[in-house]
Formats: C-alpha cells, structure tokens, sequence
C-alpha cells in the first residue's frame, strides 16, 4: 500500500497545482462578476415602481436579460461562449479560458443577489436620507450600499461557493482545477486517493470562504458593533 509520504511525492505538487488553478477561477470570475453584477443589481433595485428613481420599462429589459443569463446551463454557457472566450483570453481551454464563461455565467446571479440585499434596506432610513435632500447618487453611496453590505458580503459566500461549483463543471473539459483532478484521476484512472485528496481540499475552500465571509460580516454589520 502507498505510503503517505510516497503520495504526496507523487501528487503534491499536482494537487497543489490544481488548488492555485481554482482559486484563480473562483477569485477573478468573482471580482468580475460583482464589477458588472453590483451596479447591475442597483439598477434593478432603483428602477422599480416603488424605486427612486423608476423606470418600470428599463427595469424589465434588464431584468429580461439577467433573467436570460441565469437560465443558460454552465456547461452550456461555456461551450457556446467557446468563440468569444478564445478572442478575449486567447484560449478556450485550461484556466484562462474558463475565467470568462465563469464570469458571464456568475454576474447575473450576482445581480440578483445584490437587489435581494438592497431589498432587505430599512425604506424609513431611504425616505430619512431624501428629506434631508440627499440626491439619488448620494442616497446609494451613503445609505444604501452602506446598510446592505453586510448582506451582500453573505451573498459573496454563496457566489463564490456558486463559481467553485461552475469551475469543477469547467474542469471536466479541459479548464483544470481541482474538478479535473478528480475526474481524470479518481474517475477514468480510478485513484481514490487522489480524488479523496481533491474532495478534501474542495471542503477545505469552501470552509475558508465561509469563514472569511462571516469574519467580514461580522466586523461590518453595526449591530454586531
């Protein structure tokens, strides 16, 4: 039987290798995702009937084509992506090309995550801030975006546990990562231990991300203060 030792001489510096490749495919996609899907959330949240600035119209067709984004399978997503992904990153395969289709495929879930969070603000704190003649733009920077945070910063939690899902999805063809490891090595090769190890250090991520995600939440939210 292999020896621990012999294991990871072995693997170690694959298993390594294929932690980094996700980090980097769940960090960068997620960095991203909230680049566009942030801004995108507001909009969605501002532009509503009962919004601040309404516009029932535009808030329809961007709520249409988030809409449309969430619906698309991953593995789809990625695969009719293909073309594009290879004039933006110059690949379409291994980790570089798995950081856009990630990205496309994370940024209207974040949308929508981000009105969720702005839906939870107190209105009372919203109305306060316009009687004291704070403009729109002010009444988001200073009111809104503060008293959500907290709540978005659990949604970073869940997008980010979302994407690492997306990116063992995109390391079945080809992206790397952890989700190739164990495919290729514990599935078409039938090492259970190299699959152990990548399941092990999946949960390893996952725990680090929800720590640091509630650390977070913790030292921002005012009622933990």
């Amino acid at each position: 039987m292999q020896s621990l030792q012999e294991f990871f001489n072995q693997y170690g510096a694959l298993l390594f290798e294929g932690t980094i490749q996700t980090l980097i495919m769940i960090l960068v996609p997620t960095i991203l995702a909230y680049l566009v899907g942030l801004p995108l959330g507001v909009l969605l949240s501002i532009t509503k009937k009962n919004g601040l600035m309404p516009a029932p119209k535009l808030d329809a067709i961007v709520g249409w084509l988030v809409n449309i984004g969430r619906s698309i399978p991953f593995i789809i997503l990625m695969v009719a992506l293909m073309p594009l992904t290879l004039k933006i990153m110059g690949s379409g395969i291994g980790t570089r090309g798995a950081i856009f289709p990630l990205f496309v495929g994370s940024a209207p879930f974040v949308a929508r995550m981000v009105e969720q969070s702005i839906e939870e603000v107190d209105g009372g704190m919203i109305e306060a801030a316009q009687a004291f003649g704070a403009s729109i733009s002010q009444t988001i920077m200073k009111v809104i975006i503060p008293e959500s945070l907290p709540s978005i910063i659990r949604g970073l939690s869940i997008t980010m546990i979302t994407i690492f899902g997306y990116s063992a999805i995109a390391g079945a063809i080809g992206a790397g990562g952890l989700g190739d490891i164990a495919i290729r090595y514990g599935y078409y090769r039938y090492q259970g231990l190299v699959m152990a190890a990548a399941i092990i250090l999946s949960i390893i991520l996952i725990q680090a991300i929800q720590m640091f995600c509630d650390f977070l939440v913790v030292k921002i939210d005012k009622r933990n203060q």
